[in-house]
């Protein structure tokens, strides 16, 4: 299964959709600083300037440096290779007459980093190339083009984020048994990393532990902060399998003595949260835009007494953790337009909310769903019950 050729496929109809006639993706040196699209549509590193032209009609071309040409000849994802050797400026000049296009979509964004490849660099070198024709005033943003096609997942892709969410998951368990009284921060974090890599995966990225009240969420480091009895443990972690991720948040009770089951406001704050997302998770259908889940969360919170958290629902997942595009969130100043974005069918989302007990922890869980016309699937076993120590 190539899923960059699966990727390749969608091109032309988003295309045609956005009424855009050429989307033109200009990169150089890749293992310095990739554009955010490459790993999409190319897979494969550039080492020279290097352009890589798509059209409505199915075109895929790549513009690389002579000694490039040959891999991307052979991974078969393009309809034509062309290289040049001493400079590109009278190539992807004449590939432009050749094409003749209309719109030419570029790489840059205010809203979203994952649509904003296109470096200031690169630009006035772009620029420069096409100073004295007339393609320079058909320059129109692509934030659109990166935004979907990341975002609409092809079946490879939900296959594997399933497969990242059902592994992080299966870490979780594993790391379950093995959790004690005294243990620090930085000793769950360990566990959890080293399960999920016994089952064949990676950290999507640093696993996050809040041992009871000791630290606050957010995205700090493990610390030496040791649980105690009447601690809720709070982690949030992820997979990467085959470059995809998952995001999970789950959470522990540590009793105190003489409790045989958690405080009254620890169970009802885990309820609210579970519940939550239930509700939310159903209310992801196409066409529903993310502010409007976003809202429903809050509006709940609300309602059962407890503060609003401070961040958006739920983000994207693909092959970044936080995959850009439409995001489940209010109407910040700092998420722009993506809270005002539609939802699609296919788009997959984290689903995270916490409320802060003081002197407890951190009540907090986070799930991952695929977006389908009867709402949110999950992609692997939610934690429905607040697990006990």
């Amino acid at each position: 299964m190539d899923i960059i050729k699966e990727k390749l496929r969608q091109i032309p109809s988003l295309l045609q959709e956005l009424d855009v006639d050429l989307w033109l993706v200009f990169v150089r040196e890749t293992p310095v600083l990739c554009d955010p699209i490459i790993p999409l549509i190319s897979g494969l590193e550039a080492t020279w300037q290097s352009f890589f032209a798509f059209t409505r009609k199915g075109e895929a071309i790549a513009l690389v440096g002579n000694l490039d040409k040959a891999d991307y000849e052979r991974s078969a994802r393009f309809t034509e290779v062309l290289s040049y050797t001493a400079g590109v400026k009278k190539d992807i000049n004449s590939l432009l007459d050749r094409l003749n296009p209309g719109k030419i979509a570029v790489n840059y964004s205010t809203d979203d980093p994952s649509a904003d490849g296109l470096t200031y660099g690169m630009y006035l070198l772009l620029c420069d190339y096409i100073a004295d024709t007339d393609y320079i005033n058909r320059l129109v943003s692509a934030e659109t083009i990166c935004s979907k096609l990341r975002a609409r997942k092809t079946t490879g892709e939900v296959a594997l984020l399933t497969k990242a969410a059902e592994l992080a998951e299966k870490a979780w368990q594993r790391t379950l048994s093995q959790l004690r009284i005294g243990m620090s921060e930085k000793d769950v974090a360990t566990i959890i990393d080293d399960e999920i890599s016994r089952l064949g995966g990676k950290p999507s990225f640093e696993t996050i532990v809040n041992a009871g009240s000791k630290t606050e969420p957010g995205h700090g480091r493990p610390t030496d902060a040791r649980l105690e009895p009447g601690d809720l443990l709070h982690v949030d972690f992820g997979a990467r399998v085959e470059d995809y991720c998952s995001d999970l948040q789950r959470l522990v009770y540590f009793r105190r003595k003489g409790e045989s089951q958690p405080p009254e406001e620890v169970s009802e704050a885990f309820n609210t949260v579970s519940d939550i997302i239930t509700a939310c998770a159903k209310e992801c259908r196409p066409g529903v835009r993310g502010y409007e889940v976003d809202s429903s969360a809050r509006k709940i919170l609300i309602e059962n007494g407890y503060s609003e958290y401070q961040h958006g629902l739920g983000h994207q997942l693909g092959r970044s953790v936080h995959d850009g595009g439409a995001l489940l969130g209010p109407k910040w100043e700092r998420y722009g337009r993506t809270p005002t974005l539609e939802i699609e069918a296919n788009y997959v989302f984290t689903v995270e909310l916490e409320i802060v007990l003081p002197g407890i922890g951190c009540a907090g869980l986070e799930e991952d769903i695929v977006v389908g016309e009867q709402g949110g699937r999950f992609l692997c076993p939610r934690q429905l019950k607040l697990d006990v120590k």
